[in-house]
């Protein structure tokens, strides 16, 4: 079909009639018309002499098939023409194969292809639509799916910040972290420094009092000697007078000689006992500084692992209150009308905290001010709610108490505690995989005592504020804030 466009023209002038695309080594045969050689040659595979024109059905020899050299040529300018044309109608693309302009697009290929390419054994069989129509369509699928991945960018931006603030986080920790070692080193070597100093003043004191003793003893034996030389002279030069000069006083001189009686000086202790025991004393502050120290670096390091507990107020007894933020409890003088549920205790006054702990370290910390009775620490959550129970290990329980001014581990039989400085904090430190309950004085940083067990299935913390006695037990217990070196895992 002709067309006004001279390259479309020129195009279906080099374009086989029998595979509609471009002339491959063309020939000519006797009616004029031109073929690709493959192409007639197929056409006419099993006729033997008589064959006809695929295209004007002429009667023409086989055999008469002539290279059409000059329709080569014109098949490569048709080819540079399609491309130039194409390239200056603004396409983007043409064809490798053809030259053509890609005006479809194969949905089975996922590919774009020339008309030709269509019209091929390869895309024939094919659903192509227009290659505007699939670039619209497919531009509302790419906008589709930009939405999700933003929001996956939007996530991974979320994500990268909590990292980074992680990092920064971390970096903080461990800067407190070194501040505090260096802090608690620097304080350890200036309370070695004073008791070194103390250790020597004590030392250099008895080094002058033992001086000074067995100088006075050389003095007054100095002393002596210096009257027996006087005496030991007078003697001789009486001796070697004559014999009424020798008998003047003798009585006297020889009673002097007779009453001469050496005084032996007092005993002084030369053995350095008191520079051993001097040596004893700075050993035993060393491990009690020592002893101090590593009980305070535990207690720092557990404080890493602190959490936010509250309070169960399904589990409190009927006379506690707690507050609206389930961070303080008290005990009331009545009872309140609540609901007796299967995990409420009702026989003592005890709440316990709202999370439950199967693994891992936890840390918290509960302020006691000034109460003169409570009890703290773990249970499991199994244990019995309804009635009297013994605290102890052995029935799920493990807690220190404060009572009658006087401090315990709720072993069995209670284990005394022996606290130099009275808590005003209390620190609850659980190991699970270790099987330790520790707790300390906030107050000073010591350690009070460890529980030490085998752990299975969910802890829970204990709080019970105990009687008000008049009220002077009054006060709540309070949850204290997480604290800020917290949670990380600096220490193992």
């Amino acid at each position: 079909m002709a067309t006004d466009n001279p390259v479309e023209s020129l195009r279906e002038e080099a374009t086989c009639p029998i595979c509609l695309e471009y002339f491959k080594d063309p020939v000519i045969i006797d009616c004029g018309h031109n073929f690709c050689r493959a192409c007639i040659a197929q056409c006419w595979e099993g006729s033997d002499t008589a064959v006809s024109c695929p295209q004007c059905r002429e009667t023409v020899q086989q055999g008469n098939l002539r290279p059409n050299r000059q329709l080569a040529n014109v098949v490569e300018i048709a080819k540079r023409l399609s491309l130039q044309a194409a390239k200056g109608a603004g396409e983007e693309r043409v064809c490798g194969e053809h030259q053509e302009t890609l005006k479809l697009f194969c949905e089975e290929d996922q590919t774009s292809v020339c008309v030709v390419c269509h019209l091929s054994w390869a895309h024939r069989a094919h659903t192509v639509v227009p290659i505007k129509e699939a670039a619209q369509e497919y531009k509302v699928k790419l906008q589709g799916a930009l939405g999700p991945l933003r929001k996956e960018l939007e996530e991974a931006l979320a994500l990268m910040s909590e990292e980074e603030e992680k990092t920064t986080e971390w970096q903080r920790k461990v800067k407190n972290r070194r501040e505090m070692i260096t802090g608690e080193f620097n304080r350890l070597h200036t309370l070695l420094r004073e008791e070194e100093q103390l250790l020597l003043q004590s030392l250099e004191k008895e080094e002058r009092a033992t001086l000074q003793r067995l100088q006075e003893n050389i003095t007054k034996l100095s002393q002596q000697s210096s009257s027996l030389q006087q005496l030991i002279t007078e003697i001789e030069e009486k001796c070697q007078q004559p014999v009424v000069e020798l008998l003047k006083d003798v009585k006297s001189t020889l009673s002097r000689s007779e009453n001469v009686k050496l005084q032996e000086p007092e005993a002084v202790s030369t053995d350095l006992k008191d520079v051993y025991k001097i040596s004893l004393d700075m050993n035993e502050v060393l491990k009690r500084f020592i002893d101090k120290l590593q009980a305070e670096l535990r207690w720092r390091c557990a404080q890493l692992y602190a959490v936010d507990v509250t309070l169960d107020p399904d589990t409190a007894n009927p006379y506690l209150v707690l507050s609206e933020d389930r961070k303080r409890v008290r005990l009331r003088d009545t009872c309140q009308d609540l609901p007796d549920k299967p995990e409420r205790f009702d026989k003592y006054a005890i709440v316990l905290g709202t999370e439950g702990f199967v693994g891992g370290r936890r840390y918290w910390e509960v302020e006691v001010g000034d109460k003169t009775g409570w009890i703290l620490g773990v249970c499991r959550e199994s244990v019995e709610r309804k009635g009297e129970r013994f605290l102890s290990p052995d029935n799920g329980y493990w807690a220190m108490c404060l009572r009658d001014e006087g401090y315990d581990a709720r072993t069995s039989p209670p284990t005394p505690l022996p606290v130099s400085v009275r808590p005003s904090r209390v620190g609850i430190f659980l190991d699970y995989e270790v099987g330790e309950v520790s707790f300390y004085n906030v107050t000073d940083g010591s350690h009070l005592f460890t529980f030490t067990d085998t752990f299975s299935g969910t802890l829970r913390p204990y709080f019970n504020p105990d009687l008000n006695a008049g009220g002077t037990n009054a006060a709540p217990l309070i949850i204290c804030p997480v604290p800020a070196q917290a949670g990380g895992n600096l220490c193992p």
